[in-house]
């Protein structure tokens, strides 16, 4: 085992926005032993997996991988990049191979391995384990899941762990590109390969999972390097302005979590309640006291998605005070009017407003929504099977708010002013209908790993 092990992570969401290109060059310059992204995310909503379509602009995408496929290939180190192109689907594994293999084409690399792992899976898959009596539990309060459930999934990936990559790159991978992963696996995998312990090394993921998001002040899309040995983590911003503080690292460990000391992984946690924060230098923290608890069972989690209709929406602006102030009675007087067309949403339709400037943003956790702005903004969003449907019920639904009948108001117009007058169509609507663990006798049990010789 090396006495430690350094790895650049870039961005922590490749392709969603373009890498910075000065701080990545800084960290190159430091070389490290491996260059790892994580490309892909649930905050982007379900939409994507569900419709299997990736969300990040292709060409940033190829843009973001050049650059690391170069550092990479210039010092000689592995490449890692998790949940490829935004959910992590065999689609976007056989994209982002296909851009390397054009890169090293075009840059007339010399030959290198490039290893592929789909972690995609079928519903047919896990229906024949539901039907063995396998009980797949529901995370965040979700039921265990049942056929119905499934039935209503269009897609679903399996969040592999470290083994995969691991064996990846004991097959000689230079590039590992993977399909769905646990964020600080990517990372950890090659610090376990190289022997360090597993709670060092999957600490080290937590911290650089979203790259310059650990440092201050907050910039996005900025690296930073981290750096294992057997008892202790540091991570340094490259960026000249940013630094890696005590608060930036020690706030970044409890980002995304619903408990702030435990990160869990396929087969167990990383427990971060004795973690020890010091600054080292300026732009540098070391962390210490972190353990991993394995689980009894190993288990891996579970995401799908499934259609739920055609999207609709319009936009509509309110500036009168007292419209604002009975916005909920203008609202209910709107769905009034599409219901008596229409029945009770249900099957049919679904009709949603979103009312910016009071709680768009928060809805029913908006402390302040009993104070809204002097003017609104409503989303007003149908779907249904059919987007014509949709788009009929948005109408109704929008362009009734000037109509409402409101106690004390005498004048007949003025309630409301439309941005555009037509309706805009949506992506279809997608649902989580997967946030499950499965319980697995075999860490490779559902992902497929393909290792080739590209360049040359």
């Amino acid at each position: 085992m090396p006495d430690r092990l350094s790895i650049l992570s870039p961005t922590g969401h490749l392709g969603f926005t373009p890498i910075e290109r000065g701080s990545f060059e800084i960290g190159v310059g430091r070389r490290p032993d491996a260059i790892v992204a994580d490309s892909g995310s649930c905050d982007i909503g379900p939409q994507p997996l569900g419709s299997d379509e990736h969300c990040s602009p292709e060409e940033w995408q190829r843009h973001d991988l050049e650059l690391m496929l170069l550092a990479a290939r210039q010092l000689g180190v592995p490449m890692i990049v998790g949940s490829a192109s935004d959910t992590g689907t065999d689609r976007g594994v056989n994209q982002y191979a296909d851009i390397i293999r054009g890169l090293a084409r075009r840059h007339r690399l010399a030959p290198f391995k490039l290893s592929t792992i789909c972690s995609q899976v079928s519903r047919e898959e896990v229906a024949r384990r539901l039907e063995d009596g396998v009980r797949i539990e529901g995370l965040d309060g979700r039921p265990p899941l049942t056929k119905e459930t499934l039935a209503r999934t269009d897609r679903l990936v399996a969040v592999m762990g470290v083994a995969p990559i691991i064996r990846a790159l004991d097959e000689g991978a230079d590039v590992v590109i993977a399909g769905r992963s646990s964020d600080s696996c990517i990372f950890a995998a090659p610090a376990i390969r190289a022997g360090f312990p597993e709670a060092a090394a999957y600490y080290l993921g937590k911290v650089l999972e979203c790259a310059s998001f650990a440092a201050e002040p907050f910039m996005g899309k900025e690296s930073i390097i981290g750096t294992v040995t057997p008892d202790a983590v540091s991570v340094t911003a490259m960026h000249p302005g940013q630094r890696c503080t005590v608060a930036s690292v020690a706030s970044h460990a409890m980002y995304e979590r619903a408990n702030p000391f435990f990160e869990h992984v396929a087969g167990g946690a990383l427990d971060m309640t004795h973690c020890r924060y010091e600054q080292v230098d300026e732009r540098t923290t070391r962390v210490t006291g972190f353990a991993f608890r394995r689980d009894p069972v190993y288990r891996i989690k579970l995401e799908g998605a499934g259609k739920v209709g055609e999207r609709a929406v319009a936009i509509a602006g309110i500036r009168d005070p007292y419209t604002i102030g009975h916005i909920d009675a203008v609202i209910d007087w709107a769905r009034s009017k599409v219901e008596e067309r229409w029945g009770p949403p249900g099957e049919r339709y679904q009709l949603y407003y979103h009312v910016y400037g009071r709680d768009g943003v928060m809805g029913p956790w908006e402390p302040q929504r009993a104070f809204p702005a002097h003017e609104l903004c409503l989303v007003v969003e149908a779907i249904a099977p059919r987007f014509e449907d949709a788009e009929v019920v948005c109408a109704l639904g929008t362009r009734n708010l000037f109509y409402a009948r409101l106690p004390e108001v005498k004048g007949t117009a003025g309630t409301a002013a439309l941005m555009m007058d037509e309706v805009l169509r949506g992506k279809a609507g997608y649902e989580w209908t997967l946030n499950h663990v499965l319980p697995l006798a075999d860490p490779f049990e559902l992902v497929t790993i393909k290792t080739e010789v590209v360049g040359g």
